[in-house]
């Protein structure tokens, strides 16, 4: 998924320049001139990153951080100024900015910055504490296999404990719905349910978001930090693809576990936390910790009840369900009237090998539902690899290349247009599509 990028800027070329550059990089990325229209943006959309300039026509950018950080307080203000002085430097960090740069000299530190203010946001925006509903329960998760059910019944046995869970799996197979499940089943049910994808940042964001910090424990650490931990207290904490984590951290998680003890980045005095753990990987943490990769005294610890989840390709008889949910979905999402599939739609999605599991199988039902303009969704909506298992000499079917022309033509017509979109909604690269527009004429 993309990441929104806000730059406002009154320099048309400039903002321009710069949102090319950074369109060219993946970001998406909206325009503003002003300290108006900027705000106006921001209560109309979600930015994790703003790029402000410091002077602008109806107010300055670094009295425009404090505004924006009060009112979206996860969101990354980077100022830009063509006449930096230390001052407006200092007050912009106080005011909550992620960095302060000089045009031209600092252009090589945009990308780096905005990489690092992205990933700062998404950890906020993501990992904060949230209050589970009802449908975050076991009856959210969808099918009757019974591999799935032997996973479902083990989990409602450990909910009610405190014990700590280690859901394994391939990617995709819907671990963070089993987590979120067994709290709502928990006595913490009411308390809060935090989660941390160790996979998705860097060490140093991963231990002072997880453990907080004290002021000054490192450069631009102005003020004490709470730590996920301390935001779960007497909830659960959720570690997705804890394999991925560094070994020093996993020492100080260790701990934890063992006596409800940690240590904030740059204090020497001991927090006490009341927390119930809950870890997913699609590795083999025993192989992993035979490697020198995995503290094998942690793996134990997090092991103290394991649940399996079965792969998409385990559990065939639940994709008929699975699917009609994500129709229903995508069919209200998106403003139509799909009321279902037909049977060799539905049988080319139960033959086929699913490697990124549920979520794949979401992402192929949302693309089919864009293409739909039938209440059933046919085979043609189908992603080509699909096409194998068709009888290609069928009368009334489409060749592939036809069919491969009329997906893409339809793709355009569905993002106006929009390349760069339609690249992504296809799953190809963006000169892959330029090659085809210019192969088929369209």
């Amino acid at each position: 998924m993309k990441t929104s990028v806000l730059i406002i800027d009154d320099e048309i070329k400039l903002r321009g320049l710069l949102a090319r550059l950074l369109r060219l990089e993946n970001y998406e990325v909206s325009e503003a001139g002003d300290c108006e229209t900027g705000l106006k943006l921001l209560t109309q959309q979600s930015f994790p990153v703003v790029l402000c300039d410091v002077k602008l026509p109806d107010g300055n950018g670094v009295e425009l951080t404090k505004t924006i950080k009060l009112q979206y307080p996860h969101t990354e203000v980077i100022l830009l100024t063509a006449f930096g002085n230390i001052p407006d430097g200092v007050r912009a960090i106080k005011n909550g900015a992620f960095d302060y740069l000089v045009k031209g000299d600092d252009n090589n530190r945009i990308l780096t910055l905005l990489a690092q203010a992205s990933e700062k946001a998404l950890l906020k925006n993501q990992h904060s504490p949230v209050q589970l509903q009802e449908n975050h329960g076991f009856s959210a998760i969808i099918g009757q296999s019974v591999p799935l059910k032997k996973a479902i019944e083990l989990a409602q046995k450990v909910a009610p404990t405190d014990a700590s869970i280690l859901l394994t799996g391939e990617t995709g197979t819907g671990k963070d719905v089993f987590a979120q499940a067994i709290h709502s089943a928990s006595k913490r049910k009411d308390q809060a349910f935090v989660a941390l994808n160790c996979a998705a940042f860097s060490r140093e964001i991963i231990e002072s978001e997880l453990f907080g910090h004290k002021a000054g424990a490192f450069t631009g650490a102005l003020k004490d930090k709470k730590g996920l931990l301390e935001e779960a207290h007497q909830g659960t904490l959720f570690l997705d693809e804890i394999g991925e984590m560094p070994l020093e951290l996993q020492t100080k998680l260790l701990r934890v576990l063992e006596n409800g003890e940690y240590l904030k980045v740059g204090s020497t005095k001991t927090q006490k936390v009341d927390v119930r753990i809950i870890a997913t990987t699609n590795r083999n943490l025993e192989q992993e910790s035979s490697a020198g990769h995995f503290r094998l005294d942690l793996f134990y610890r997090l092991a103290t009840f394991s649940i399996h989840l079965p792969s998409l390709n385990e559990r065939v008889e639940d994709i008929p369900l699975l699917a009609a949910h994500f129709i229903s979905q995508f069919s209200k999402k998106l403003g139509k009237k799909i009321t279902g599939m037909q049977a060799h739609f539905s049988d080319l999605l139960q033959q086929h090998h699913w490697r990124g599991n549920i979520r794949e199988l979401r992402n192929v039902l949302e693309r089919a539902c864009i293409l739909s303009e039938k209440a059933l969704l046919e085979v043609e909506n189908l992603p080509w690899d699909f096409h194998q298992n068709l009888n290609h000499s069928s009368e009334g079917l489409l060749s592939l290349r036809d069919m491969e022309k009329r997906h893409i033509s339809r793709m355009l017509e569905h993002t106006h247009g929009n390349k760069t979109r339609a690249a992504e909604l296809l799953g190809i690269g963006l000169t892959t599509l330029y090659a085809k527009i210019k192969e088929f004429n369209l």
